[in-house]
């Protein structure tokens, strides 16, 4: 909704409207008129964003349109613009959407558990299995093609940087609780991430369900157990 476009009764612009500020009736009046438009506009931005990231799941950056996320959203090119300058903006807005999505997931998986072991289990499964499922935020982190986007270096360096600082806190809870036997947390944290960056890719070539946890299993086991018999 576009506040210039929207009028109180008797034809008054309510960009232009000025409340009788001698009643507080008519001041909290006016202030629910305010909210009521930053609600309307905060969800029809989010619905083109949500809009937005089906057409580019399906095309891809390069082969989706302003006009096909017009006609998705069944309203004129003018109104997407009042939100984002170009199809940039919206695919920015869509890869951070979906960033934040991923965010919360794996915040709630390890919330849900106690152990250090258990929370990097739920991270693991989480972390791979959510992952591929945001297309447009995981072609972001892997598309060569998009690198010239300048956000899109800021959104992969702060993922790593994230991620790192959540295996690096898993791993020191765990050694200092005894049940982890590591020197370095830093090192064992970052060759955890490194061994889960290799295996996005292959992982998903074939997606079928026990294959995918036929091999998070062999990945925990690796971390967990390691290869030497004990």
């Amino acid at each position: 909704m576009i506040i210039n476009d929207f009028h109180l009764p008797g034809s008054v612009c309510f960009s232009n409207f000025r409340p009788d500020w001698s009643t507080q009736l008519e001041y909290i009046d006016y202030l629910c008129l305010r909210i009521k438009l930053m609600v309307d506009k905060d969800e029809y931005r989010k619905r083109i964003i949500l809009t937005a990231s089906k057409i580019f799941s399906h095309y891809g950056f390069r082969k989706t349109t302003m006009d096909e996320i017009s006609r998705a959203l069944k309203k004129g090119k003018s109104s997407i613009y009042y939100y984002f300058g170009s199809k940039e903006e919206i695919f920015e807005a869509v890869v951070l959407y979906e960033a934040n999505q991923l965010r919360a997931r794996l915040t709630k998986a390890i919330k849900e558990v106690d152990s250090p072991p258990d929370k990097l289990r739920n991270y693991i499964y989480v972390r791979m299995r959510e992952f591929a499922k945001l297309s447009n935020y995981y072609n972001a982190v892997f598309d060569k093609n998009l690198d010239h986007f300048e956000f899109i270096e800021k959104i992969r360096s702060r993922y790593d940087r994230e991620e790192l600082a959540i295996l690096r806190l898993l791993v020191y809870v765990g050694n200092n609780r005894g049940i982890f036997a590591v020197e370095d947390s830093e090192y064992t944290a970052m060759s955890i991430q490194t061994m889960l960056k290799g295996m996005e890719v292959p992982l998903f070539w074939r997606k079928r369900e026990m294959d995918i946890n036929d091999r998070l299993e062999a990945i925990l086991s690796l971390i967990f157990n390691g290869i030497m018999k004990k």
